[in-house]
């Protein structure tokens, strides 16, 4: 499985890369190529229809966590209960207090001449306990349709994320959250309560941001929201099962995914003319080597990654070496489970930061079995204590720079 070739050249931490190439559309937050020409930069050196614009997500921005009938997620219990597994003990309390300055953010984003806008909605601020059927928080509801209404009325699009990590904790005590298959329908009750709210206004959704990051660091390591995984990966790690719970993280994800989108199809994109994806991550591999191993891993970890999502959503099952690698740790897809998954995107986010080398390791861990050392390839930054490549800064000023001028 290869990442688009975009992605070599570019750093994207936001890229939405149309299916339609009728109707071609990208989000970028911040760009790097060392061989650009920055001063020369503007608007004009990317393709007609290129779409700038800024990201959020929920959790890091709004704050007011307490405030006008918002339930607990994960992400609140997990920093308040465990602060010192955060870096500097802070939390999403109150975040950049965007739930009452958003009008001012909103602004900004319009005069750095941006044109769209990526937010994701808090599935416990419009239903607390997780399901329509323990009740909707109008007030959180209509935070969102004042939001989304902002921006439109500066004439910047929304793009929504339906989840961005911050799973309610009700849904998390109840079943265990995305270790159970209860979560699917779960996750359909509230995208639909999204469509029906906010399609009339939203034409890009993106379902779930993500799911790597979702089940390698909050299953794999530990060090995420809900932060379970197997002691001997992280002792602070209270449960969890680093050999097994990320693959199923990931099943049950992609499964939601997958009906979240057959729903829109079905009831909502007829009449709303909106379009609908999934946000997935991928660092890109270089082989630490010129050896058939050393290349032979550079795939692997690119599967191991991108592939996980990526070939569940269009071929319908995982990728051949996870199969081989992972064997019966790694769920199974029923066939209607893998024909509903098999295209079921209109586009797809890739959020690129970085690239690693990848080195063949034939052992994988001597402590146990685990997600990260399934691929058999070791991630390294440096070779021969040269860094993999420039560090991002100045570069990144000036692009911002270039489209506040445009």
């Amino acid at each position: 499985m290869e990442c688009p070739s975009l992605a070599i050249f570019l750093l994207l931490l936001v890229l939405v890369a149309p299916i339609n190439h009728h109707h071609p559309y990208f989000s970028i937050v911040v760009v790097s190529s060392p061989a650009a020409d920055t001063d020369s930069l503007n608007r004009t050196s990317f393709p007609t229809g290129f779409v700038f614009g800024a990201a959020s997500s929920a959790y890091q921005y709004e704050g007011a966590a307490n405030v006008d009938g918002r339930g607990p997620s994960i992400w609140d219990t997990f920093t308040n209960k465990y602060p010192g597994r955060i870096d500097d003990g802070s939390n999403g309390d109150r975040g950049v207090d965007f739930y009452f300055r958003y009008k001012e953010d909103v602004k900004l984003v319009k005069d750095m001449n941006m044109d769209a806008f990526r937010i994701s909605i808090s599935w416990s601020r419009v239903l607390p306990a997780g399901r329509i059927s323990g009740g909707v928080n109008e007030k959180g509801i209509m935070f969102y349709h004042r939001l989304i209404d902002e921006l439109l009325s500066n004439g910047i699009e929304p793009f929504v994320t339906i989840l961005h990590l911050d799973l309610p904790q009700a849904l998390e005590e109840e079943y265990g959250g995305f270790l159970s298959p209860l979560i699917v329908d779960d996750y359909r009750g509230f995208a639909e309560l999204c469509f029906r709210e906010y399609g009339g206004k939203v034409k890009k959704w993106i379902t779930i941001n993500e799911p790597w990051t979702m089940s390698s660091y909050g299953y794999d390591e530990g060090i995420f929201a809900p932060g379970r995984c197997s002691q001997w990966v992280n002792p602070a790690c209270e449960a969890g099962d680093s050999a097994t719970e990320p693959y199923i993280v990931s099943h049950h994800a992609l499964l939601s995914h997958a009906s979240a989108v057959n729903l829109y199809r079905q009831k909502f994109q007829q009449w709303q003319n909106g379009e609908i994806g999934i946000a997935l991550n991928c660092f890109w591999m270089v082989p630490y080597s010129d050896s058939i191993v050393d290349q032979a891993a550079a795939r692997r970890a690119v599967d191991f990654m991108f592939g996980w999502h990526m070939e569940p959503i269009t071929y319908g099952r995982y990728p051949k070496s996870m199969e081989a690698n992972v064997g019966e740790r790694l769920p199974k897809f029923t066939k209607e489970q893998s024909s509903n998954l098999i295209g079921s995107y209109d586009f797809v986010g890739i959020n690129y930061y970085t690239t690693f080398y990848a080195i063949h390791n034939s052992i994988g861990s001597k402590s146990g079995l685990r997600y990260k050392t399934d691929s058999l390839a070791e991630w390294r930054s440096e070779k021969d204590g040269v860094p993999i490549g420039p560090q991002v800064s100045t570069i990144a000023s000036c692009i911002i720079n270039s489209l506040h001028n445009a």
